[in-house]
């Protein structure tokens, strides 16, 4: 009631409700299609946030295993040596990409030359098998593991959104929208009421106005007899 109480009940606030009604039900709209859409692609990333996970923590627990395995039969001295002069370099690039109005990251990264053989920095002569298998290990798991940040982050990032985009949608079609409808059946049904009114008084005028006219003319006629 105390909403109602604060409405001008004129015409050209109830035109102005309606605009703003439409405004309302076109974005609360707009709004439900944009959380829907966004709910699916966020769950489209958390099954491949699961995927790449299970494959990155399977990729280093294969490295960990190997290199347990390369330092057990090789001197540490040797390991180091080993690693003192890469031949491979990688750079990395981030950037972002706009996903339904949320800004999430994306990362490139480039090696320094295209040979898949430089990741090994030293001779095969010296060096056990398992050391190369956790040096190939962790070169297959490095792309994974930044989709992994990529995704995780963009879920992050979108769960904000959907959150803040679920109680704007809650503020439009629970508080916004009722309140606004209110207001317009409010105005309406007082400018219905002034109408009455109106007609009301019209007409006692009018009932006046014909009994002074027939008064009027009774008296005329008296006159004249």
């Amino acid at each position: 009631m105390a909403t109602k109480k604060q409405v001008n009940p004129t015409r050209m606030e109830l035109t102005k409700l309606k605009k703003k009604l439409a405004t309302a039900v076109r974005g609360h709209k707009l709004l439900k299609d944009k959380r829907d859409e966004l709910m699916r692609q966020f769950l489209d990333l958390v099954r491949e946030n699961k995927a790449l996970r299970e494959r990155v923590e399977e990729g280093i627990a294969k490295a960990n295993k190997d290199f347990v395995l390369a330092r057990a039969g090789m001197e540490d001295e040797e390991i180091n040596a080993a690693f003192m002069a890469p031949r491979q370099s990688v750079s990395l690039e981030g950037g972002i990409k706009n996903v339904m109005s949320v800004e999430v990251p994306v990362f490139e990264y480039k090696t320094r030359t295209a040979d898949e053989n430089d990741i090994y920095s030293y001779g095969y002569a010296f060096t056990s098998s398992d050391l190369d298998g956790a040096v190939a290990s962790l070169s297959t798991v490095l792309q994974d593991m930044l989709r992994l940040a990529e995704v995780e982050k963009s879920c992050q990032l979108m769960a904000a959104e959907i959150e803040k985009t679920r109680r704007r949608v809650n503020a439009l079609e629970h508080v916004m929208i009722p309140d606004t409808q209110e207001s317009i059946k409010y105005i309406q049904m007082k400018l219905d009421e002034n109408e009455r009114s109106t007609q009301i008084r019209l007409m006692k005028v009018k009932d006046m106005l014909l009994e002074e006219a027939h008064h009027y003319k009774e008296k005329m006629l008296a006159h004249e007899q």
